[in-house]
């Protein structure tokens, strides 16, 4: 056999078993082989749909994915969903042909480029080698959680492999999680113990059913409430003691829990500026720490007490087992009642504005959590809107919620909706976007026209690029550059194939209960003309820190 059908047997047998991406002359032969080899494969209509597509699939199967392209435009085409990828350590396989000749036109550094965003890149070399070099591309993906680009030069492909090459071929086994030391366990254990109000804020590290599991049963022995990063929304959502997440789309019942904490612990998690608003959500003499298994991690973002270097979860079973006997802590009568009140920004009171032919963004977001399913998965793109479906709609768990927002790229939310569409066919996907993003990614509504997906696309229009005109507007700059004409989204939708609805009031979402109440067989898009004269309380919050 050739090293491309090689490559794309061997990649298949390590467990890659959904490849994105779109397909030319040099990527052909590799993708074929894939799909022979069982793999399916999803057509993408533009290369940053099919690495966006492949990053949301891995992040909500917890499996890995593969995007394949072709040689130099191709992969620079993808290069902005490769970023968001490799940002966020999603274990992606970027399956890339590549010309090596400086004069070709289709000559790039792909290598070069792959480090520039953060990807670690990988290269078949030989016919020798090909197998080899493909199984360690996913063995580093999966689990050195990380996104790799295997470049497969195209004078490389043709050469032969030994028939007998894939023999039983299968990904390596994960090492053992990071165990940490035994000082550093007595140092958090004596940390717990002193806490009156301990507050754990768990994000992609803990982004897992072990890890969560560990991270309940630590809280419970030691009186800790539960938040999240908005990456990890839902990891705790059954849990009566959680704080959903921390950060700038915090409720302000969540923002006064962790900023009265006196002991935070990070786990698995950056404590940024947007997971502690910049700061502000921790007290005076609070003390911080953070638990990695990524020694760089440590401190990267904020002044610690001290940092663990270990697995979430193997540090959280070894100190609550280093536990003494259980504490209340801040898990009062008071503080659960309240949680069961005021948790939730829907309960939160507000002043609907909607009027005028526009709905309040609020006012929309909590009707849709009324009439869809609970079974769900949320997609967001980015912009002035994002907070609404972050916050308003509800998620199961970390599986309902898929928040690819680590390069802030506007423009991702409707392929990161199909990838984890695919990945969880059994709820009904919500992909949530602004008026811009849905317009930059509107090639991939062929996309999920075709595969057919009961997706419900939900627009938050305002005929802006909303954070702009709030961010610059009040200091009487001119806004003509961000604002736009209106343009008829619900005609877009329709002239795809999708059935569409024009939203200016709740009424008007009688279209989209019947929708849901006939067990839909397809896609439907709500074109909502939102509010626009205010900034999302989020993105207000954002200004205070600049």
């Amino acid at each position: 056999m050739l090293v491309a059908e090689a490559v794309g047997r061997a990649l298949v047998a390590c467990g890659v078993d959904h490849v994105f991406g779109v397909v030319g002359s040099g990527n052909f032969h590799v993708t074929n082989a894939m799909v022979d080899a069982g793999a399916r494969f999803v057509a993408t209509r533009h290369e940053a749909g099919g690495a966006t597509a492949a990053d949301g699939y891995a992040r909500t199967s917890g499996r890995p994915a593969a995007v394949t392209l072709h040689q130099g435009c191709g992969f620079t085409n993808a290069l902005t969903g490769i970023t968001e990828a490799a940002k966020s350590r999603t274990p992606l396989v970027v399956v890339a042909a590549e010309v090596r000749e400086p004069r070709s036109n289709f000559f790039v550094d792909q290598e070069a480029m792959a480090r520039a965003v953060g990807a670690v890149p990988h290269r078949v070399t030989s016919a020798a080698e090909a197998v080899a070099q493909a199984v360690a591309a996913v063995a580093e993906a999966v689990h050195g959680r990380r996104t790799v680009v295997l470049n497969l030069p195209l004078t490389v492909q043709g050469e032969e492999v030994a028939d007998d090459a894939l023999g039983s071929v299968a990904l390596p086994p994960a090492p053992p999680g990071v165990a940490p030391s035994a000082s550093d366990v007595d140092r958090l254990v004596a940390a717990l113990s002193a806490a009156e109000r301990p507050v754990f804020v768990v994000g992609r590290g803990g982004r897992s059913a072990g890890a969560r599991d560990a991270l309940r049963t630590l809280g419970e022995r030691s009186g800790a409430l539960l938040a999240t990063s908005a990456v990890a929304r839902g990891l705790f959502s059954a849990d009566p003691w959680q704080l959903d997440v921390s950060g700038g789309f915090s409720s302000p019942l969540t923002a006064e829990l962790v900023s009265d904490a006196d002991l935070i612990v990070g786990w698995g998690c950056a404590l940024n500026m947007w997971t502690m608003r910049h700061g502000r959500l921790i007290g005076p003499g609070t003390t911080v720490v953070q638990v990695d298994d990524t020694p760089d991690a440590l401190g990267a973002h904020r002044d610690l007490a001290f940092g663990v270097v270990g697995d979430v979860a193997v540090t959280a079973r070894a100190v609550t087992d280093a536990l003494g006997a259980p504490r209340t802590a801040y898990r009062s009568p008071a503080v659960r009642d309240r949680l069961a009140r005021e948790l939730r920004w829907r309960d939160v009171p507000f002043e609907d504005v909607s009027g005028a032919g526009r709905i309040d963004p609020r006012t929309l977001s909590i009707a849709l959590d009324d009439l869809l399913p609970a079974q769900r998965v949320v997609a967001v793109d980015s912009g002035n809107f994002m907070g609404y479906p972050s916050m308003f709609l509800q998620v199961p768990d970390e599986q309902g919620f898929c928040f690819t927002q680590a390069f802030q790229s506007v423009g991702l939310g409707l392929a990161t909706a199909i990838g984890a569409a695919l990945a969880r066919p059994d709820r009904l996907p919500v992909a949530a976007l602004g008026d811009g993003g849905a317009l930059m990614g509107a090639s991939e509504l062929e996309t999920l026209v075709r595969l057919g997906l009961p997706m419900l696309v939900v627009v938050y229009d305002d005929e802006a690029y909303g954070a702009e005109v709030h961010h610059f507007g009040p200091d009487g700059h001119d806004l003509s550059t961000v604002r736009f004409p209106p343009t008829d989204l619900a005609a877009v939708g329709r002239g795809f194939g999708m059935e569409s609805v024009t939203v200016r009031s709740p009424e008007d979402l009688d279209a989209v209960r019947a929708w849901v109440a006939s067990g839909p067989t397809g896609p439907m898009l709500v074109q909502a003309k939102v509010t626009r004269d205010e900034p999302a309380w989020w993105l207000e919050e954002a200004f205070r820190g600049h």
